[in-house]
């Protein structure tokens, strides 16, 4: 199983359209709703972005089938596994 996850977000304050949190860092003008809104997208997508890197709180589940003694097959609930442990 393959998973692609991209992370990319285009915005703008739109009293200050110059203004990068990647670069910039903290906005200079604190009162700015724009430019403070811009700087917490740009914190949760790079903590979701290491998360992802590192496989960390990602699981999947999958469906079991198992026969039953008549000999037909019955699905189980799904079982969680983690995705960084061993199949």
């Amino acid at each position: 199983m393959s998973l692609k996850v991209r992370f990319r977000f285009d915005g703008r304050c739109s009293m200050h359209p110059r203004y990068n949190p990647e670069e910039d860092g903290r906005p200079q003008s604190k009162d700015c709703a724009g430019c403070e809104s811009l700087y917490v997208i740009y914190l949760y997508s790079r903590i979701a972005r290491s998360k992802a890197e590192s496989g960390d709180g990602l699981s999947r589940s999958r469906r079991v089938k198992q026969t039953t003694p008549e000999g037909s097959s019955a699905e189980q609930q799904p079982e969680s596994t983690s995705l960084g442990e061993p199949e």
